[in-house]
Formats: C-alpha cells, structure tokens, sequence
C-alpha cells in the first residue's frame, strides 16, 4: 500500500488541534487544516500488512476500506478516496470528528509503532469533498411504491434513510427537538462538530427525497426527565405534536425505531443531598447550551451557565470532556472532574493486548484547555461521591472519598475506601456524565415490543443484530434504543444493517451493502 516504506521512514504526524487557549475562547471546531503534502506522507505509513485490523471485529464497525483510501491519498487521488470512503460510510465528517477510531487501535502498525493517522485522513478526505463539490445528491433511479417511517433523527435513523431512500423508498423521519441531527445536532458540543456540517448532510437528505418532521413525540403526552429536548421545548413554549406509535404502524409499510438511548443513569441517585438545586444530567447541560448557541448565540441566557461558578463533572468519557469544554467556555470559576477508575497507563498493560482497544491515558481537547489555561488536569481518579452538601436547598459541596481498587470487599464493593481520604469539594453546579440506562420505554410499552435486560434497570429493544426485526411484525429497532449507548460509528452501522433489512423484507431481495454484520453483539 503506498510507499512500501513509508511505515519505516516516516513518524506518526496527527493534525493538531488549535491552540488550546485561543479555542477555549469560542464554539468554533477546535481542528486545522493540513498541507496535502503532510496527509499523503502520512498515508504513506499504512502497510501491505495482509490482513488489516483496522477493518476487523476489533476495528472499524462499518468496514471502513481504509487501506484502500489510505493509498489513494498517498497517490494524490483524492475523488477516488472519496469514492471509496463512500462505499461504507454515509456520513465520514461525523466520525472524523466525534469517533474515538478503533481502527487505529487495531492498527497492524501499532503492535510495534504509533498507529496511522485513520482519523485525521478520514476527516480530510470528507472536508475535501464538500470543498470541492463532489458531494451531490443520489436520487433512486425507480420507486418501489413502499413507505418507511422512522422515529429519531440521530446517526442511525438518518444512516438508515439515506439507504432506504436510495433503495426507492418514501421515508419519512420523525423528530420531536426542532432540528434534525438527533446526538450529533444537540449531544455532541459545537467545538467538536459544527451544527453546519450535520446540516449540509440533512440538506442532502431532503434533495434525496427524504421528508424530516421535526416537534413530532412518538409516544405518550408525558412528564419527561431532565435533558430530553422535549421537555427543553415544552419550557420555551414549543408546540409539540404527540403521535400514537400505532398510527405509523398503520400507515406505513415498515417503522424503524432509532430512538437512541436517553434515560440518564445516576449511580448517585441515593446519596444525601441529591436533591439540592444545582445538580443536573451533562445531556442537559450540553443540550440546552447548543440551543441556545443555535438560536441566539447564547443571548437568550436560556442554557445552565458555569460562569463564575465551582463545577464538578461525574464521570469521565467524551461527555464529560465536553462538559468540561463548555464550562471552560462559559467562564467557570474551577472545574474537578470525578472518575471512579484508576488512572490509565501510558503504555498498553499486558492484559491489554494488541488490537484491543488501548485502555491507555490521554488527553482530550478540554484536558488540554484546562490544563494551558490553568496549568493542572482537572481530573481526580479513584474518586466516589458520598454525599452533595449545600444550605438552603442549594449545593455548596461534593463530599468525595478516595477508593482503592487493589482492595475489593468480600462479597460487597470491588474496592475498598481509604480511611481518612475523605474531603469536601466546592461546588455550585454538578454534571452527572454517567451514561444511560437505554431508550425510554413508553413508546414500546404502546406497541408491546419485547425489550432485553442486559442486567439490573438497564433495557433496550429485543432485536437480534442483523435481522434488528423486533417481536411486532414490521417494527423494526436500531441503533442506541436496540445496542445501548455506544459510539457514532455503531450507530451508523446499525442504520445501514437496518436498512438493508427492512429493504429485503419490504422487496424479498435486497442490494443494499451489510455493513459489519460479522461482528460481535455488544452487551450493555
């Protein structure tokens, strides 16, 4: 692939992020562009390694053709690089910016080297493309005559449209925030993905042939939990349109449920003082500030602002980095960050073996904003919250205690609290990044759909990868509401899969592409 020597003659190089000081100061995406001549030298590194990991059960869900791409960059073929990266992916920009890219950790070169630039080539390619004019609508070339409905507009439901669409299908998706985009519009931070760049593939979408209605609520007319943009928009007196699940059933040839996974999970539910003002789920926080930044430029005040405040983000991940990003950005006064696990390694354990995904330290965009605007990381690891203090019903403190996982306790907690280590952080806001349980039932309640138990309250639909057929005929489930949480790129694999399914089941035969159907289920 490429220069047969690449890998031996040039280091890993990624694109830099900008400078963490100036992007800490706006929403604008925290990337930069690279010389041409740098992505080709770094796609010269990808080996002829024979079987490429990167595309394995271990690397790419959607079977990314990255050696492929990679070559083609080197060769300064970057129409063709386009192309092929097509060919699996709808929708790149999203996981060029907002996947964490398991293919580079199952890279072959990184048994013994820093792994190829997948990402950083991934997310040029893309860029290029609409630079360039080379992304253009695909219209089907004959209708089939039959209709699909699909209920959420995250990554999988639109994967899924755009697929189904190209099929010759009408598709209609069902919204109930006031934009399209679902986790990638409201979940994911400005800075990492510019609302811009979802909705140019929306755009697309519509000049395919895809209809969106957005203030639509598939299911009960309910009080919903913190963070859902429901309950954001009936706040800002949105008008909200409720539809009875069964009417799509009805009126539709297929209904695919993409719904995604948004009952919060709050491991400190029970904890004194939980119900002081001030603690909030991160989807919340995140959410109500992309509104506003969207509607306003946050002049309408109606997001939960950090500034000038003492914030402690629980939970560590992606959602907590952008808690941590966005604070930052309103002008907190301090920012800790809890995270129950032990500090990572720098280097893989033994235990960790190549091409498992490296559990190994790193540094996200905010970590580094924090640490060159205040010279410290804000995270505090083996750390669990005991106890939220405050005085007149409003948080002052998070009572923490700091926990020794080399010390499990038989037949109870796998660690041990360490005696003396408790104290009492300041806090005035605190944002629970602790995942989530799965979708929210009500809407399979309606149907009567079978739903799985992976342990405890966390549920998702049953629906077997692959066929993603639930017990209701023609209601099909993808993505998070059928996975669990889980990565953009899953999503977008779950869509395509669906796609193809409903397709065969809807014409008895299907062309649509399999995406990563080998791979293992994933258990939440």
């Amino acid at each position: 692939m490429g220069k047969p020597t690449g890998f031996k003659e040039f280091d890993r190089q990624a694109v830099p992020y900008r400078d963490p000081v100036e992007r800490a100061n706006d929403y604008l995406e925290i990337y930069t562009n690279a010389p041409v001549e740098h992505l080709r030298t770094q796609g010269a590194r990808c080996m002829d390694c024979g079987v490429p990991f990167c595309q394995s059960d271990t690397g790419c869900p959607i079977d990314n053709l990255i050696p492929e791409w990679n070559d083609l960059v080197y060769q300064n073929r970057w129409r063709e690089a386009l192309d092929r990266l097509h060919k699996t992916n709808n929708f790149p920009e999203f996981t060029g910016r907002a996947c964490p890219a398991p293919c580079e950790g199952a890279c072959v070169l990184g048994i013994t080297n820093p792994p190829v630039t997948i990402k950083n080539i991934e997310n040029a390619i893309i860029d290029r493309g609409w630079a360039e004019n080379w992304v253009q609508p695909q219209k089907p070339e004959n209708e089939t005559g039959r209709s699909v409905a699909i209920v959420g507009s995250g990554p999988a439901g639109l994967a899924a449209a755009q697929q189904l669409r190209r099929a010759g299908h009408a598709v209609t998706v069902y919204e109930r925030a006031d934009r399209i985009g679902g986790l990638c519009m409201y979940g994911i931070p400005n800075m990492k993905l510019d609302k811009e760049t979802v909705n140019r593939r929306v755009n697309q979408l519509r000049q395919e042939g895809v209809k969106f209605v957005t203030g639509v609520h598939v299911g009960k007319q309910e009080e919903f939990e913190p963070g859902h943009m429901t309950g954001i928009m009936q706040e800002r007196k949105v008008p909200l349109k409720f539809v009875d699940p069964q009417h799509l059933v009805n009126e539709y040839d297929a209904l695919l449920l993409a719904t995604g996974a948004t009952r919060p999970f709050d491991p400190t539910a029970k904890a004194p003082g939980r119900d002081l003002e001030g603690i909030h789920f991160a989807m919340d926080f995140l959410t109500r500030n992309t509104k506003s930044l969207l509607d306003t430029n946050l002049g309408d005040k109606a997001y939960l602002s950090a500034e000038g405040l003492d914030v402690v983000v629980i939970g560590g991940g992606d959602t907590g980095a952008d808690c941590i990003g966005t604070s930052l950005r309103h002008g907190a006064k301090s920012i800790a960050n809890l995270e129950v696990v032990p500090q990572p390694p720098e280097h893989r354990r033994d235990n960790n073996p190549w091409p498992q995904w490296p559990q190994v330290y790193r540094v996200d965009y905010s970590h580094a904003e924090m640490i060159a605007k205040t010279g410290h990381d804000p995270r505090h690891y083996q750390t669990l919250t005991k106890e939220y203090v405050g005085s007149a019903g409003k948080l002052t403190g998070v009572k923490v205690v700091t926990i020794d996982w080399s010390k499990p306790v038989e037949g109870g907690a796998p660690f041990t609290e360490v005696a003396g280590s408790e104290k009492t952080l300041p806090a005035d806001l605190v944002l629970l990044a602790t995942g989530f349980l799965g979708p929210e039932l009500s809407l399979g309640d309606m149907l009567g759909l079978k739903t799985h138990a992976p342990r405890g309250n966390w549920n998702t639909i049953a629906a077997e990868h692959g066929k993603f057929t639930t017990n209701i005929e023609r209601v099909f489930a993808a993505g998070d509401c059928r996975r669990g949480q889980s990565l953009v790129v899953w999503a977008i694999n779950e869509g395509r899969g669906a796609a193809r399914a409903i397709d065969e089941y809807l014409m008895g035969y299907t062309s649509l592409a399999a995406p990563g159907l080998n791979l293992p289920q994933q258990v939440v």
